[in-house]
């Protein structure tokens, strides 16, 4: 005899799909929720814009040949054209920049299209350039996904074009907006349009950055770039095509994501006061642990050997953290209407320097910063006046670089805000921090260094704790 099975859950057969229903959308919403995480608080505007501009295209006639392997084939389906492009890549992230081995550009043509020659980067490939026929001189590159690179400084002048040549190091526009652009200029041949040409050439797609954590958009036709050429004038890409006005920009957007760089952190906070000994450390394996595949010392001999362009894998001096970077926020000393706070940058990464680093760090007393040392500092400001997040970075030929194994300093006097500054409930240290545009594992709160038992939250110094337990002392004695 068969029997019904009574529900578990308690619910009819309608609660019983809604229930299954309300777990399926839970499951869908975090599955989309993933790209979201592109999104960042603290620079809500943040992104690498490409700007593709066809400065001239010159029509020679109406088919083309395509020498293919052994033969020749005859088509009709596009223009022999030979179109002048300028491509720059904007980095438009405040605090965000690319160092060293740089962005590596690549995209995949919509034809059979190749490249006669650039100015300011370079192919890493030249392909296979049979199609292109018996010629003097070869095509620079007819990989059908070119791969583009910068060029290094003290190129040759007559390979230079304006803003090339920093070896792919993209700056963030608050540390210098003048270095946050790149460029080049290629001549590109059998250029791909629609059987007609009335709608234009084609447009290349899956651009890729090269640069771990950033993905990037289709490309999208927008108003033609101006140039200012001089004080009152500007000029735009525009021009004419068998008859035809084209506004030949196309911009691709890309957008970061820490989760899509490294499945684990890169930096870690530590913390220390001078009313309490005790010295919070980084969380044990923040970004690894000692045992884990990497940690290995041994290692370091085998990551020198590596190319200058190639990416280092960082070889971490065995800690409990195991994170390259650990940033040490001390508070030093309290005074009447002021306080001062020691910061410390620690580079436990044995292989690499940090060229032009930068720490952003999220503190509500920010709004009240007064004085600071050996550091350069510039708000960011992007939710109306609200100042607690602000920009640091190191002054030039002084602390810029961080050098393997090494650190850098500074300490900073803020003004203590009535109604708002306390040192209880740890309000003291930052909500967040990042380094190079990552960020940081904090300790948890309940392990924040507490106020010992019976002192005040705003008066407790070190120049006032000494007298008090001097006059205890006294007092006990007589």
């Amino acid at each position: 005899m068969l029997r019904r099975v009574r529900n578990p859950l308690g619910v009819g057969p309608v609660g019983m799909r809604e229930f299954v229903l309300l777990v399926l959308f839970c499951y869908l919403s975090s599955r989309s929720a993933v790209p979201s995480d592109a999104y960042d608080p603290i620079d809500p505007n943040s992104n690498i814009t490409i700007n593709w501009d066809l400065q001239s295209i010159n029509n020679q006639s109406n088919s083309y040949t395509v020498r293919t392997h052994t033969r020749f084939e005859s088509t009709t389906t596009g223009f022999l054209l030979c179109a002048q492009v300028m491509v720059s890549i904007h980095n438009y992230q405040l605090y965000r920049h690319i160092e060293q081995p740089g962005w590596r550009l690549s995209w995949n043509w919509p034809g059979k299209e190749v490249i006669w020659g650039t100015w300011g980067a370079e192919a890493t490939e030249q392909g296979d350039c049979r199609r292109a026929g018996p010629l003097r001189q070869p095509p620079h590159c007819c990989e059908p996904r070119p791969v583009f690179v910068d060029l290094p400084p003290g190129s040759p002048y007559t390979r230079q074009v304006a803003n090339c040549c920093r070896g792919g190091t993209l700056s963030s526009l608050t540390q210098d907006n003048r270095t946050a652009l790149a460029a080049f200029q290629m001549a590109v041949g059998l250029v791909a349009f629609d059987t007609d040409g009335s709608r234009g050439p084609q447009k290349p797609w899956g651009f890729d950055l090269g640069v771990p954590g950033y993905t990037c958009s289709n490309a999208s036709e927008v108003p033609p770039t101006r140039t200012k050429v001089d004080k009152t004038r500007h000029v735009q890409v525009l021009r004419k095509v068998s008859s035809c006005s084209f506004f030949l920009t196309w911009r691709v957007i890309c957008s970061f994501s820490q989760y899509r760089e490294a499945a684990a952190p890169s930096c870690c906070v530590s913390l220390s006061t001078f009313y309490n000994s005790t010295i919070v450390p980084c969380p044990k394996c923040s970004c690894a642990c000692p045992t884990s595949p990497g940690s290995d010392p041994s290692s370091t001999a085998k990551a020198l050997q590596g190319g200058d362009d190639d990416s280092v894998a960082p070889v971490v001096r065995c800690s409990d953290h195991m994170c390259p970077i650990r940033v040490h926020w001390h508070v030093k000393t309290s005074y009447r209407d002021y306080w001062r706070v020691k910061v410390t940058i620690n580079n436990y990464n044995q292989v690499k320097n940090y060229s032009d680093w930068n720490l952003v760090l999220q503190h509500p007393n920010l709004q009240s910063l007064t004085q600071l040392f050996s550091f350069n500092y510039k708000p960011l400001i992007e939710y109306g006046n609200y100042n607690d997040t602000g920009m640091f970075w190191g002054v030039k030929y002084y602390n810029e670089m961080l050098l393997q194994d090494g650190n850098v300093q500074t300490e900073m006097i803020l003004k203590k805000e009535q109604g708002d500054f306390t040192f209880s409930s740890g309000w003291a240290f930052p909500r967040k921090v990042y380094f190079d545009g990552h960020e940081c594992v904090m300790p948890p709160p309940d392990q924040y260094p507490t106020l010992p038992n019976g002192a005040s939250a705003t008066r407790w110094s070190l120049t006032a704790g000494p007298p008090l337990l001097l006059l205890l002392f006294l007092f006990v004695m007589v």
